[in-house]
């Protein structure tokens, strides 16, 4: 088991106020979470970055306390991309930074690669492909089934009342459908903290709605919003449970056609769910740290 300590910090980043965990120091290794969950889903990583020589920051993304809501509003993807460059800039990154991000976090990362590529040396996606490997299955039955109501429902609503009741119970059931049989209850309570203020649930559920949903999006972003469903042009690992009751597991030769830059890679990881770095710490983490330190 690492040694290294998680400390703990805030910092100012394109208009947002950012808590984040942090370990170790060197170049910037970026640590993007999704929803429904927290940046204490990388606790096992960023001891590993840390020993592995760099800066290991996981942000609360926009909206999840204790980081600030967005004081602009926005929470579609393409500022979320935004989000990670200004971190970046802010957290001292380089040109051997790396960006790791899961869920949401995915689509930042792709986005903040596209965007702006020269900044990161590596990336890591998991669990949420690119669009066009999406789109390949989106009317499937299991695809809608397991994936789309629910990003539906988000947009809709009648999710400001079902979410929050029971103490956020909606959040545990997600949790045990999309990593089944993994006992999520002391991750969960976490997630429960970021987001039981009706002010940080309604800022979650903006990024369906702004990103999916029709609602408010910014002009000016709509090319880094479009990157936020690509593949980026450096090399990459994307990671997928095998298990994940989310986002049903694509075929590895659809993943390997969309993520073809050299040097990418696509790992699929035997018994676990959506939220694969809990299920299997050491086996994403071996994955990772072997993949930014190549």
């Amino acid at each position: 088991m690492s040694t290294v300590a998680i400390t703990e910090g805030r910092v100012d980043a394109n208009g947002v106020d950012f808590a984040y965990l942090a370990a170790g120091s060197g170049p910037l290794a970026l640590c993007l979470h999704g929803f429904p969950d927290t940046p204490w889903g990388w606790r096992h990583l960023l001891p590993a970055l840390a020993e592995a020589g760099f800066r290991a920051v996981a942000p609360f993304l926009r909206g999840y306390a204790p980081s600030g809501l967005a004081p602009d509003g926005r929470y579609e993807s393409g500022t979320l991309a935004m989000d990670a460059i200004a971190l970046h800039d802010v957290l001292g990154g380089d040109a051997e930074a790396v960006v790791i991000g899961h869920d949401w976090g995915a689509m930042a990362a792709y986005g903040a690669a596209n965007v702006a590529p020269q900044r990161w040396r590596r990336v890591v996606a998991a669990s949420v492909p690119p669009a066009t490997v999406i789109a390949a299955s989106l009317l499937d039955y299991d695809v809608i089934k397991r994936h789309t109501w629910y990003q539906f429902f988000l947009c809709n609503p009648l999710a400001d009342l079902a979410v929050p009741m029971h103490d956020l119970a909606f959040i545990e059931r997600l949790w045990a459908d999309w990593s089944p049989g993994y006992d999520g209850a002391a991750d969960v309570a976490r997630v429960k903290e970021a987001l039981r203020d009706p002010a940080n649930l309604s800022a979650a559920l903006a990024y369906y709605r702004h990103t999916l949903g029709g609602g408010d999006q910014t002009p000016s972003l709509a090319e880094v919003q479009a990157a936020t469903m690509s593949p980026p042009p450096v090399p990459t690992l994307y990671l997928h449970g095998v298990d994940d009751g989310c986002m049903p597991c694509p075929p590895q030769e659809a993943l390997e056609d969309a993520f073809n830059t050299e040097g990418s890679r696509v790992q699929l990881i035997e018994g676990a769910g959506h939220f694969l770095q809990y299920e299997r710490p050491r086996e994403v983490t071996d994955a990772i740290v072997s993949f930014v330190t190549g």
